[in-house]
């Protein structure tokens, strides 16, 4: 006699059930086997997505030019039990983007998930913005991310499968005076996410941008007043800054089997910010 699955107890097929959802939702997101590279690893929410990455099961090298690099690789890696590699670079200089994704290569054995979270800004308004300070930061916010996903990408393209994720920002849809600079190389990363999300779809390979609002880093704390950052928060929904760990769940998303069908689109990270009008 056959034991159809109507005729089972419903303890047991309730028990089942939960088993099987758990275990699907486990292996949707595990990055076990997988490799990463975070650009501005260091700090912020760079470090946040690192140690996300890290702690489910995959290898990560971090980028960045400061004195922190090494410090946080031992700190993500001795917290998750993976290999976790620091590489110094200078993103604003394309020779040493080339280098960091030579290095990566090296480090790990290959490069699966991308994440051109490395980026910056020095507020100006419109009539004083200085060839400098733009000429650095289209190079840092914007180039880099051509330049390094140029580089990576061909060794995905031979296994068929990759993630790319740009870090954009809530200012790539609204603004805030003094941030032309900073609001035209984050807009210019959603063309790029959806142009890209094109030519390599037919390899297996995701391109996405995250989009976060108001989280409290080193960069925001720089360059908010508090009574900006309290305005900022009173405009979100939530009525309050992001923590960088809530960044966890939105990259794992992008970065795993989970998000194997979502490519060329934005996920907007903010708090409801960009939904309140008033």
């Amino acid at each position: 006699m056959t034991l159809s699955r109507l005729s089972l107890p419903l303890d047991f097929d309730t028990e089942a059930s939960e088993l099987g959802a758990y275990s699907m939702s486990s292996t949707l997101f595990d990055l076990s086997g997988r490799t990463a590279l975070v650009t501005g690893g260091s700090k912020g929410l760079g470090k946040a997505m690192a140690r996300a990455l890290a702690k489910a099961g995959a290898s990560v090298a971090i980028s960045s030019n400061d004195d922190e690099l090494r410090s946080t690789a031992a700190e993500i890696a001795q917290e998750s039990r993976a290999k976790v590699v620091p590489l110094a670079a200078e993103m604003t200089h394309r020779g040493e983007v080339k280098r960091l994704a030579e290095q990566a290569i090296a480090a790990l054995g290959k490069v699966d998930i991308l994440i051109n979270n490395a980026g910056g800004n020095t507020p100006q308004p419109i009539d004083q913005i200085t060839d400098e300070v733009w000429d650095h930061f289209v190079e840092l916010n914007l180039s880099s991310c051509m330049a390094l996903t140029r580089a990576l990408v061909p060794q995905m393209k031979d296994r068929k499968w990759g993630r790319v994720i740009h870090i954009s920002s809530i200012f790539a849809f609204t603004s805030f005076p003094e941030r032309s600079v900073y609001s035209a190389t984050k807009s210019a990363l959603l063309g790029l996410t959806r142009a890209s999300a094109l030519d390599l779809g037919p390899f297996g390979i995701t391109v996405n941008c995250i989009a976060p609002g108001p989280f409290l880093t080193e960069l925001t704390l720089r360059n908010f007043t508090e009574e900006a950052r309290q305005k900022f928060a009173d405009r979100t929904a939530l009525g309050r800054w992001g923590d960088p760990e809530e960044l966890a769940g939105p990259v794992l998303l992008l970065a795993s089997e989970a998000g194997s069908y979502i490519t060329g689109t934005c996920l907007i990270v903010d708090g409801g910010a960009t939904v309140k009008t008033l």
